[in-house]
């Protein structure tokens, strides 16, 4: 890669979007192939929200790459406040080979990639969810064959998952059909840098409130928590505003034939999505968590890798 840091999917070429995605489908057919590509290496992992798949998959991605991982959590360094972003970032990079970090702020991750001078991988910021998009497409192109081409209606919260698979989807072009209730639609300046990543692939980017138009057709219904953490206070006002956006049996059936239910997780059951839709037949959503591990480990290789 020639990218230095992994913070946004938009900062990336399509070709190093692709590069990442299918180093990753090699390293989870041969695992054993890549066993001490990393020997030595050690990243150093933040965490300001908790965490069950961010932290385990690149935490066993280290490992089985022959690396190491360090957990620090958010209290511990109280990043900003004990110590500056800045020299938390200058301290690491004479200490460890790369920084990952899963924080609220956006612009943590950013002030970290500027003082750093190691790889810094975004984790999750309240903005952008990297990781997730990739695995997420990883998981399209293994069940369906293709991503070019392929309709993703994602309904719910316009929120960091939403922003990265409208960069992910225009990068890869894929169609990308979001809606949302009023007030929630994904900030406009995502929208509109992935429409003008999308003229070059043939993307197409559609944001609306019609949930019935966004999934017409779909081959991906997606969805995510309609209260993300830091929101949950919110969380009572938000089931009102957004329960006619659940993924349920009927609205699946307005998608294409054969349509995949994807749910980066974790779920909240009877509330964004009903249990016979996340636990049907149509339901990736357990490959999507475990292709975190893959999609993780080749951004590790490609950022990390001597």
């Amino acid at each position: 890669m020639q990218s230095r840091h992994l913070i946004s999917i938009h900062d990336l070429p399509a070709g190093e979007v692709r590069e990442i995605l299918d180093l990753a489908g090699r390293v989870k057919k041969n695992p054993a192939g890549h066993a001490d590509a990393l020997l030595g290496r050690t990243l150093a992992m933040i965490f300001e929200k908790p965490s069950l798949r961010t932290r385990v998959s690149f935490e066993t991605g280290m490992t089985q790459l022959g690396g190491h991982a360090i957990a620090i959590q958010g209290g511990e360094i109280s990043l900003g406040r004990r110590e500056s972003v800045g020299d938390v970032a200058r301290t690491l990079s004479g200490m460890v080979d790369g920084i990952m970090a899963r924080t609220f702020s956006h612009q943590i991750l950013i002030d970290l990639a500027s003082s750093s001078s190691v790889p810094v991988i975004n984790g999750l910021s309240d903005h952008l969810h990297p990781c997730q998009a990739l695995a997420d497409f990883l998981t399209i192109g293994e069940c369906l064959g293709r991503i070019e081409g392929v309709k993703l209606a994602y309904v719910g919260d316009g929120n960091n998952v939403a922003h990265s698979l409208l960069y992910c989807g225009a990068k890869l072009g894929a169609h990308v059909s979001i809606a949302t209730p009023a007030g929630h639609e994904p900030d406009e300046s995502v929208v509109s840098r992935a429409r003008d990543d999308a003229r070059a692939t043939g993307s197409r980017i559609e944001v609306g409130r019609d949930i019935d138009a966004a999934v017409a057709g779909a081959d991906v219904v997606y969805t995510d928590t309609w209260a993300s953490m830091g929101q949950e206070a919110e969380h009572d006002a938000r089931v009102k505003v957004f329960r006619p956006f659940q993924v349920n049996r009927v609205l699946m059936g307005k998608a294409a034939k054969g349509a995949m239910f994807m749910h980066c997780l974790p779920a909240h059951r009877g509330e964004e999505v009903t249990d016979e839709v996340i636990d049907s037949h149509a339901s990736v959503v357990f490959q999507q968590a475990a292709n975190r591990l893959h999609a993780q480990k080749a951004v590790l290789l490609l950022l990390l890798g001597r």
